[in-house]
């Protein structure tokens, strides 16, 4: 029997896939769990739509992120933070206060998690931090250290 799983289920298959599976196994777990849908015409190309909708939501998506990554290139942030002796800095500069000075300076709004430090800033300078905002597309943010 024709499935249309509406769940990833391990042993058949990803979510929105069209399967083969035993009639008892499909009339008796599947399809009373709302696991799947019986493969019909009208199921079919409800499944058609769904997956056509879903493509264009990506797309515009992926638009979005491209149009804030121009946006984040153009923009530059200043952080200033204690410094001692030698150039030598108290403490370091964490995503949470990146995030919060580019919505400061630039109005760019950002989830700190979305911001990349491969090490915590703890010198004075310019620094390139990497904003990954899709699966495809990330930025680049010039931040620059100075002495308080």
């Amino acid at each position: 029997m024709k499935i249309v799983l509406l769940e990833d289920i391990k042993a058949l298959g990803k979510k929105g896939d069209i399967v083969e599976a035993s009639e008892g196994y499909a009339r008796n777990f599947l399809i009373p769990k709302n696991k799947g849908k019986a493969a019909t015409t009208e199921n079919l190309n409800t499944l058609k739509l769904q997956k056509a909708n879903q493509e264009k939501l990506a797309e515009e998506q992926l638009a979005e992120a491209n149009e804030l990554a121009d946006n984040i290139s153009k923009a530059s942030i200043t952080l200033s933070i204690k410094g001692g002796a030698g150039g030598k800095t108290y403490g370091s500069i964490s995503t949470k206060e990146i995030a919060q000075a580019l919505k400061e300076q630039s109005d760019i709004d950002i989830d700190k998690k979305k911001l990349v430090l491969s090490e915590p800033i703890k010198t004075f300078g310019i620094h390139e931090v990497s904003i990954k905002l899709h699966k495809e597309v990330t930025a680049k943010l010039s931040i620059k250290v100075v002495e308080e």
